[in-house]
């Protein structure tokens, strides 16, 4: 089985190996297993892919040794940078479009080694497209659990889902919001709410702080365990806004003070769920 290709070129001084090896190394290459024998050596650099192409007719106006790059930019201005500090009149060329709907430029750091460095203009050429959901609520429906033990935070977790859904352009009739005594009752109330056919994602908002004893973690394994059980056989997405904290303090920021608001994020999860359910049966679509 063919496992990789590897060219050699010659470095006619030891001078010119070391300029390239210092090149290669400063563009982010990974360095191969180099090797010294009977007055020779060698430095391979390693790349994630490679190939060897063959032409008929005319040689298009690149360099022999091609290297495919993403963030060209980005390795353009490493190379400039990395020439400035030369004195042996290295070459660079501007980048520039291809006719064959690239982006590249040529290098040739040390006289007699030229590179070709590119990339693709259209980003997602060669790559799987992927399915991926949208954040358009409109026409979608969301229940919302909210524990009212720490209603300060969850309260605040609230606020952000709902925050998130209406701008996102859910209708207020399409958000039921239910209540319940804490943490531990979500799961029950989610699974009711799943169950029921009405509601195309569910959000669970609630806040556990840690005490001096072991009942955090006995709740928070209970109420993590139920939600992903409902979720999993009921097949309606349920968003996790279940705070675990630390602290009262951890909790504030993560309820919208500094660190982002829970509800908010959860409410954008369970949006974007959706979608993809819709988008992978979409038979869905049209409830």
């Amino acid at each position: 089985m063919i496992k990789g290709i590897t060219l050699v070129r010659p470095a006619v001084t030891s001078e010119a190996i070391d300029e390239l090896t210092s090149f290669f190394s400063a563009l982010g290459f990974e360095p191969g297993r180099g090797w010294q024998l009977d007055g020779s050596r060698g430095v391979p650099f390693l790349a994630p892919l490679g190939n060897v192409e063959f032409v008929e007719g005319q040689l298009p106006a690149t360099p022999e040794i091609l290297i495919e790059v993403t963030g060209l930019e980005s390795i353009y201005q490493v190379a400039k940078g990395w020439l400035a500090d030369r004195t042996n009149e290295p070459k660079l060329t501007e980048i520039i479009e291809t006719s064959w709907k690239s982006r590249s430029f040529n290098v040739e750091p040390v006289p007699g080694h030229s590179f070709a460095f590119w990339e693709w203009s259209e980003p997602l050429r060669g790559k799987p497209i992927a399915i991926e959901g949208d954040l358009s609520a409109a026409g979608m429906s969301f229940a919302i659990v909210v524990a009212r033990w720490n209603a300060v935070i969850t309260d605040r977790l609230l606020e952000g889902s709902l925050d998130a859904l209406h701008r996102s352009g859910a209708a207020k009739s399409d958000i039921e919001i239910v209540r319940v005594p804490g943490a531990w009752e979500v799961p029950s109330a989610a699974r009711a709410l799943a169950e029921s056919g009405e509601y195309d994602a569910i959000i669970t908002l609630a806040c556990l702080i840690r005490g001096e004893t072991a009942h955090y973690e006995a709740i928070y394994n209970e109420v993590s365990r139920g939600i992903g059980q409902s979720q999993q056989e009921t097949g309606v997405p349920h968003a996790f806004g279940v705070l675990t904290c630390e602290t009262l303090e951890q909790a504030l920021n993560r309820a919208g003070i500094k660190a982002g608001n829970k509800g908010f994020e959860s409410a954008i999860a369970a949006i974007e769920m959706v979608s993809i359910h819709r988008k992978l049966k979409p038979s869905e679509a049209a409830k």
